[in-house]
């Protein structure tokens, strides 16, 4: 009996919590990345340079802040017309599609996951990002659902408490 009551509440946690499993990156780790970005801007290869980019990258659409996120967008973006490689594109893309999840613009976020898939259709992470994605989108509108039927349900009762009271 204990462990179905444990399974409905982890349930429900999960329901309510999001649940994703994207994984997060601390401002310690951030830093770094700049850090190597500074230091391959100061004497490295176009390789490096790039390489470091794309660090700093993942970790900023990986940030638990919103600041952070929103400048991981603007770097990849900024650098997805310049990709050399339909490989590169991916991960771009795909971190693209991470950032927009993070900053909740669901919409975009699979409109990107899904140009991805088609660049590599058996790219994992991206498959479960989509998958994370698609029931985020579901759960928003049934979340929806349930406010709009609650706020119906009580102008209706204040309707016909109104009309009692006037007999």
């Amino acid at each position: 009996m204990e462990a179905k009551i444990g399974k409905f509440f982890d349930s429900v946690t999960g329901f309510f919590g999001g649940g994703d499993h994207i994984p997060w990156c601390d401002r310690d780790v951030i830093a770094g990345c700049e850090r190597e970005v500074t230091d391959s801007t100061n004497g490295g290869s176009e390789e490096l340079k790039s390489e470091c980019i794309m660090r700093l990258s993942w970790a900023l659409v990986h940030s638990r802040q919103a600041e952070d996120i929103q400048r991981g967008i603007a770097m990849l973006e900024a650098s997805l017309e310049i990709s050399s490689s339909p490989l590169q594109k991916r991960e771009k893309l795909y971190l693209l599609a991470v950032g927009y999840y993070r900053s909740g613009e669901y919409g975009k976020s699979r409109q990107l996951v899904e140009q991805c898939l088609e660049i590599a259709p058996d790219f994992r992470q991206a498959l479960t990002l989509k998958k994370t994605v698609e029931d985020r989108i579901a759960k928003d509108g049934v979340i929806g659902i349930g406010i709009t039927a609650t706020a119906v349900g009580l102008i209706a009762g204040g309707v016909a408490a109104a009309l009692t009271r006037k007999k």
